[in-house]
């Protein structure tokens, strides 16, 4: 018997995973550089916590949220916080690049 670790979420790659329909998805996904181990946290207009994912080892993250105002908090070792303003488009991808 095989045994799976994780939740089975999708590898977390720049190029979104096969069968996203960006007609139907708003995405906002980035790239944290310089943060080793890091979490990035969607939080919504009013600044309450919707999600949270671990940045890969590559520093990729990516959440699929509504259309709106959000805000992503990338968290990195040594206390390190940055929050992140970003507009959520339906049919498109918003690009971060985020720097700790």
């Amino acid at each position: 018997m095989t045994t799976i670790q994780g939740c089975a979420a999708p590898e977390q790659t720049v190029a979104l995973p096969a069968g996203i329909d960006l007609s139907t998805q708003a995405v906002i996904q980035g790239v944290v550089s310089g943060a080793g181990t890091a979490y990035a946290r969607l939080l919504d207009h009013s600044g309450e916590f919707t999600g949270e994912v671990v940045v890969s080892d590559e520093g990729i993250f990516r959440f699929f949220a509504a259309p709106g105002q959000w805000t992503v908090r990338i968290i990195a070792g040594g206390g390190v916080t940055k929050d992140i303003p970003v507009e959520a488009r339906l049919g498109e991808v918003s690009q971060l690049a985020v720097s700790v």
